[in-house]
């Protein structure tokens, strides 16, 4: 054996002491830490390859000294950017022994990472409300469970016309449409990887002031339609203002019209985990597929989310795999290498397992109403200082607002914010004007880190 490879079997411990004591002093900096990291205006790649290596011990101080530093704290109780979660205690210990048993998840009879992960997915409905006859499987994150989502839609679009899209592909099938209101880019991507092309999507009208889709227009639009199936993306949870498109109407609209209905639910998902908030995703139970994120208001850790389907034969039509060293599939819900894009797949339930099982129902309900409170709270603020103005009603988590005052832009405030370190907020746009967006996901997150991020946009726009 290599000598390093040697010693550092031997050390096996001491390497694992020394990253976990790395990990805690990280966590413990969370609170002071800058929300985001600032990094230097040039980053060079240029590293050469040693012939010997360095050994465990010395590589984690190498990344320790120059390359922690540029790790942004959003983990945090104050990283309000994008759509961001923190990973509760339960899932960040179920992460670290993912790696530690670094098992291959998929029904192969060796090891019972699919119990696990049956469980975590109907753990993760039951919190929800959401149908027991769904089935799911973990993916990477919402771009991959979209992609699922798509890509069993136009299976079924296929099947629709006689053909079998899986086998055979898209050549001679007729065209289709594929309607939105305020899609995620992530569909749009979704749409190129699975051939169908990220300019097919029809955006429809919305609601005034709102982001969620005009249900009249999207009738009207079927009706053109006739008998020609049709794909149908809806909103359960906006990027800007957490709108919501209205399942019971399209949910209605299906018993007429043929469309297969996906449902982007990655992060406005978890609001049913708050008896109090579900409402909004009344109806969600007329959809083909659902896309539901982990690693946002789930609080477990990059990478994971969701898909959940009424269509587990379709899906096992799309993503099987048989091959001489494989079996030939067979039609059950923890049949996983053959439900997902990947064949090799991390434990990924496991966070998601440990997590629901350590805080359940009232655990998560208080993280989602909590956030929406503080979220509540901030635009309570924003609105009690003239040099700011709320670019949206504050909806659930999430708080839109842009500068009022001529002594700053909206984009020069966010960069100070940046700069500062006190807390992270993303730019966006709504209306086609640039906005600040704090979305507020952190199960850390207090009144008092609203009120010391407040305060600090008071400063910087003084």
């Amino acid at each position: 054996m290599y000598d390093h490879l040697h010693n550092d079997l031997l050390a096996f411990d001491a390497i694992l002491d020394q990253a976990r004591t790395m990990a805690g002093d990280y966590l413990r900096s969370l609170p002071q830490r800058p929300a985001a990291a600032h990094l230097p205006a040039e980053l060079s790649a240029s590293i050469a390859l040693p012939a010997d290596g360095e050994g465990a011990l010395a590589t984690l101080q190498r990344f320790e000294r120059d390359h922690v530093p540029l790790l942004s704290g959003s983990p945090g109780p104050r990283y309000f950017g994008f759509v961001t979660g923190g990973g509760t205690p339960a899932a960040l210990a179920a992460d670290w022994l993912v790696s530690t048993y670094d098992q291959n998840a998929q029904r192969n009879g060796e090891n019972g990472t699919t119990l696990i992960e049956r469980q975590a997915i109907d753990l993760l409905r039951q919190l929800l409300g959401w149908p027991a006859a769904w089935t799911g499987a973990c993916v990477t994150g919402a771009t991959m469970a979209n992609y699922v989502g798509v890509a069993m839609a136009r299976q079924w679009i296929g099947h629709r016309h006689g053909r079998d899209v899986a086998a055979d592909g898209l050549l001679g099938l007729p065209p289709f449409a594929i309607f939105a209101g305020s899609a995620h880019s992530s569909t749009a991507k979704a749409l190129s990887m699975a051939g169908l092309g990220r300019n097919t999507i029809q955006s429809l009208p919305l609601l005034p002031g709102r982001e969620a889709l005009d249900i009249n227009a999207l009738e009207r639009a079927l009706i053109e339609r006739g008998d020609q199936p049709s794909i149908v993306i809806a909103s359960a949870g906006t990027v800007n203002t957490v709108d919501f498109d209205d399942l019971v109407a399209i949910g209605a609209l299906k018993q007429r019209y043929p469309f297969w209905l996906h449902v982007d639910a990655a992060f406005g998902g978890i609001v049913a985990a708050s008896p109090s908030r579900r409402g909004v995703l009344a109806g969600i139970e007329a959809a083909d597929s659902v896309t539901v994120d982990a690693h946002k208001w789930l609080n477990v850790p990059y990478d994971c989310a969701v898909i959940y389907t009424a269509h587990l034969p379709l899906q096992i039509e799309v993503f099987k795999n048989h091959s001489a060293y494989l079996p030939a599939p067979i039609v059950v819900e923890d049949n996983y290498l053959h439900l997902t894009p990947e064949n090799s797949r991390r434990f990924r339930a496991l966070p998601i397992w440990m997590s629901l099982l350590a805080y359940g129902r009232n655990g998560y309900a208080d993280i989602v109403d909590r956030n929406c409170e503080a979220a509540q709270y901030l635009g309570q603020l924003i609105e009690s200082d003239s040099r700011f103005k709320l670019a949206a009603p504050v909806r659930h988590n999430v708080v839109c607002f842009a500068v009022n005052t001529d002594k700053t832009t909206t984009a020069a405030l966010q960069k100070q914010l940046h700069q500062d370190g006190t807390a992270y907020l993303s730019p966006s746009v709504l209306n086609g004007q640039p906005i600040l967006r704090a979305a507020i996901c952190n199960w850390r997150t207090t009144k008092a880190d609203i009120d010391k991020t407040f305060t600090t946009l008071q400063k910087l726009v003084s």
